[in-house]
């Protein structure tokens, strides 16, 4: 998630214990803490993470050895330049950059923001975040790229920034549109020709789902009186996808896209209700102030009135007090048919989803997302299907039906972190246990109640709150499952889950860390450790627990990506001005199922290892470096940057731009590439 919409308030007010205190004591039981020299390595467990459960070591150990030895790059130092930095031996160049039209009815993208509404819904959209790279008939070189656009920046979008009145109003409703249209996600066709990626212009599968868009509402909330509104009245569909940050892929071939601050773009003056309170509808003004327009001559189907889910009239059938309850869901796309529609899966939760990664599937076992919701003392929740994975499903064609098989229908769970490194996933359903001896169904009227309200659900069963849960990724070696905890400055002292503890000693945290975990051998149990603590590398011993140095110091983790041959990559979204004083953020890259002690248990990052961790790529000033994407043949690779300060200057995405030389920033996708033509990282 980018720093720029962040919501700092914290909506989570229950007395759950926190994963600070967990940690606490948790690491004062393992003394971990070995004279000021970081975290001890141990693991406590290395089992294969089968879906729901798994407890087969030599499986395990027998599939990490196929994972690929080590990396082949040296870590670079940090960089602080209008350009991207490399490693050694490698090129990057600018694919799909912002505004880049898709086909014939755009305009070619203007350097001055004069481009139109309708120039902007068929071309790229803003703020690239989240992505993922689909073969076409198995094709290393040709392919669609499906990118999330997280949020735009008015000043560079238009050609003097959002226009108002004397009292701030919004006064223009092309602007709007075209800030609509703005939003959401690209799919686009590209193709690697004499040596370099290039968009296929007006392919079938260029598309553009926008913040207008009409999907289908499908699970636990499709055809509920919740989601019925002016323009919705059969109740089972959404207009729009709205601040798509991080990402995920079905084993059948679709695309996961997820919907995070997006209760900033409404506003509830009255009539709201316990979940608009606790998911963080606001009651006064949105992010981009789109409701202004309401009423607009030229406004169509509500297009600005909906923003505002104020009711006003007799019923919700004649306003929108129901439009926010179509939005906080994981989105599946199908990106090899241009004309399907959108499906937003209910079944795996509401609230600001940080990235979608399913676990690894065994046939004849349950198919098992993860996902976290990003704020700060926000929890960490996984869905486990109903129906059993069928490996023949990964070659159907009708794949949003697969969607529905696997997505519609399972059981949502809320993470609990207890102490000695055990955890308990809590069902989220109507006969969930409370923590006052009761059950959801004392709260809920139905299922759908409880999706529509998952985070408050959550508070109830006595999930853990936990440090900003961003991206998941899966080692597809050992099935451990690591997740980024971004960071949490409200960790001051000033409440139970705010004290300096052990783990996380430093009050104001801003450096992050990523914790991992092995399912059990129940579908509710699972076995945790932290893997990496971020910090500057002249940070104290007790602050810089993982031993990092200049040449693989980060803070803020947030993207996390494991490729297919166990390499983990993580990307950060850094604003502690300790490292962003060396380096701007960057991605880097480590193979932990090679951390092994002499019995082939999984190590976490101490300082005897930290070096395994290096510094492969850093963006421009300015920056977010964001989104991963591979070809088969691992010969390129795809990494998105995000809100650049004063870049690109050419389509060499590491040529600085000159001093004293000003370009509108474009947000793009970075195409990587070895240059020898050999495989990337390892």
């Amino acid at each position: 998630m980018s720093q720029a919409t962040f919501d700092p308030t914290k909506y989570n007010n229950s007395d759950n214990t926190p994963f600070s205190e967990v940690v606490e004591k948790e690491l004062s039981r393992r003394s971990v803490l070995r004279g000021g020299a970081g975290i001890a390595a141990m693991s406590l467990f290395a089992g294969a993470g089968l879906v729901g459960c798994s407890d087969d070591d030599d499986d395990a150990a027998a599939d990490v050895a196929a994972a690929v030895e080590q990396l082949n790059f040296s870590s670079i130092p940090g960089s602080k330049t209008d350009s991207v930095a490399i490693a050694d031996g490698y090129s990057a160049k600018v694919l799909a950059p912002w505004g880049e039209p898709l086909n014939s009815a755009a305009a070619a993208w203007k350097a001055d923001g004069t481009n139109t509404a309708e120039d902007q819904a068929n071309s790229v959209g803003m703020h690239h975040d989240g992505m993922y790279f689909y073969p076409l008939n198995g094709s290393d070189t040709d392919g669609v790229l499906c990118i999330n656009h997280e949020y735009i920046d008015q000043n560079a979008l238009h050609p003097n920034g959002r226009t108002e009145d004397a009292g701030g109003n919004r006064t223009i409703a092309e602007e709007i549109r075209k800030e609509i249209n703005a939003h959401g996600v690209t799919t686009v066709r590209v193709q690697l020709v004499n040596g370099s990626w290039q968009i296929v212009k007006d392919d079938p599968l260029n598309r553009r789902f926008t913040g207008a868009t009409e999907m289908d509402i499908t699970g636990p909330l499709a055809d509920h009186p919740s989601l019925i509104t002016k323009y919705a009245q059969a109740r089972s569909v959404a207009r729009g996808t709205l601040n798509n940050c991080g990402n995920g892929f079905t084993p059948w071939g679709t695309y996961l896209t997820c919907e995070e601050n997006w209760p900033g773009y409404f506003t509830k003056a009255s009539g709201r209700t316990d979940a608009d309170n606790r998911i963080g509808v606001g009651s006064s003004g949105t992010r981009y102030s789109w409701e202004d327009l309401a009423g607009d001559a030229s406004e169509q189907n509500d297009e600005f009135t909906r923003f505002d889910a104020t009711p006003s009239g007799a019923n919700a059938l004649e306003d929108y007090r129901n439009e926010a309850n179509g939005h906080g869901y994981i989105v599946e796309i199908d990106p090899y048919d241009g004309s399907s529609r959108a499906k937003k899966r209910t079944a795996l939760g509401r609230f600001r989803h940080e990235g979608c990664v399913h676990g690894t599937l065994t046939a004849g076992e349950p198919v098992v997302f993860y996902s976290g919701h990003d704020g700060r003392f926000e929890y960490i929740y996984k869905f486990v299907s109903a129906a059993a994975w069928d490996p023949a499903d990964a070659d159907r064609t009708d794949r949003l039906n697969v969607g529905s098989k696997y997505m519609d229908e399972g059981t949502l769970y809320v993470a609990r972190f207890d102490e000695a490194g055990v955890g308990v996933w809590l069902p989220l359903t109507m006969d969930g246990a409370t923590t006052d001896g009761g059950k959801l169904s004392d709260s809920y009227a139905s299922l759908a109640e409880i999706i529509l309200d998952t985070a408050g659900a959550a508070d109830k069963v006595g999930a853990t709150p936990m440090d900003r849960p961003e991206w998941a990724a899966v080692d597809p070696f050992t099935g451990s499952v690591y997740f980024t905890l971004t960071n949490n400055t409200r960790r001051d002292g000033s409440s139970a889950d705010a004290q300096a503890n052990p783990a996380n000693p430093r009050l104001n945290n801003s450096f992050g860390h990523i914790i991992r975990w092995d399912e059990g051998s129940t579908a509710t149990s699972f076995n945790w450790e932290i893997f990496l603590f971020g910090a500057p590398s002249d940070a104290a011993a007790d602050v810089n627990r993982s031993g990092l140095t200049d040449l693989n110091q980060l803070a803020s983790p947030d993207g996390l990506v494991f490729d297919d041959r166990g390499i983990m990559w993580v990307q950060t979204d850094n604003g502690a001005s300790e490292v962003t004083e060396e380096t701007n953020d960057q991605m880097l890259a480590i193979i932990p199922s090679k951390l092994v002690d002499e019995n082939g248990k999984q190590k976490v990052l101490t300082s005897e290892n930290q070096a395994e961790l290096k510094r492969f790529f850093v963006g421009p000033n300015g920056c977010e470096v964001t989104g991963l994407a591979f070809t088969p043949d691992y010969k390129h690779f795809f990494a998105n940057i995000q809100h650049p300060g004063n870049w690109p200057f050419s389509n060499d995405a590491a040529e600085v731009t000159p001093a004293g030389t000003s370009v509108r920033p474009r947000a793009a996708v970075v195409a990587i590439a070895k240059n020898d033509g050999g495989t990337i990282g390892a």
